[in-house]
């Protein structure tokens, strides 16, 4: 099961405090940054959630620190959030696969709502993942012959009546069904 937490970073203090308080009290599990170095330093990219992000930070802004997940690879759901919001930051956040674009001040409702959404694209991932490595397990166990066929298969090939040409006949392929079954 993936991590229901909500990250927070934001280096103002006060808003960090208000958010954690107030995300804890709708039921959700928090844990708060003061700085996307921070964060860089302290999350585990097996962990799942959502990542509440201020745009503007000293140092490295949100903006940069959403890139710096992308480079990673660490596929977690960005909301920002800031006081500061152009249309122009906004969509260029969106662009760089930013899940969601909240303005301060914050409307609580509005927030849980982006939130829920987030978590459970974050499930939905997580399961999308789950599989991916259950195929890749799969497939790693297939002898040399049978990964020959499984790329001509995936590659459009059909299994069955053209198989004389790749060096296997149709009743082997029948055979090998019924062995696997």
């Amino acid at each position: 099961m993936p991590d229901k937490t909500v990250f927070i970073v934001d280096d103002d203090g006060a808003v960090r405090k208000g958010l954690a308080f107030s995300l804890r009290a709708a039921g959700y599990a928090v844990e708060a940054f003061p700085s996307a170095l921070a964060f860089l330093e302290g999350y585990d990219p097996q962990r799942g959630g959502c990542l509440l992000l201020d745009v503007q930070m000293p140092g490295m802004t949100g903006v940069e620190l959403q890139e710096q997940l992308n480079v990673r690879g660490w596929r977690l759901p960005v909301i920002f959030i800031t006081g500061h919001g152009t249309v122009s930051l906004a969509v260029a956040a969106i662009k760089a696969g930013a899940f969601d674009f909240v303005e301060k001040p914050l409307r609580e409702e509005a927030l849980l709502e982006s939130i829920d959404r987030a978590l459970n694209w974050n499930d939905t991932t997580h399961e999308e993942r789950l599989e991916r490595a259950q195929l890749q397990a799969r497939a790693a166990l297939l002898t040399e012959r049978e990964r020959e066929v499984l790329d001509l298969v995936a590659a459009g090939e059909p299994s069955w009546p053209g198989t004389g040409a790749h060096g296997a006949r149709a009743r082997s392929c029948t055979n090998r069904r019924r062995w696997k079954a």
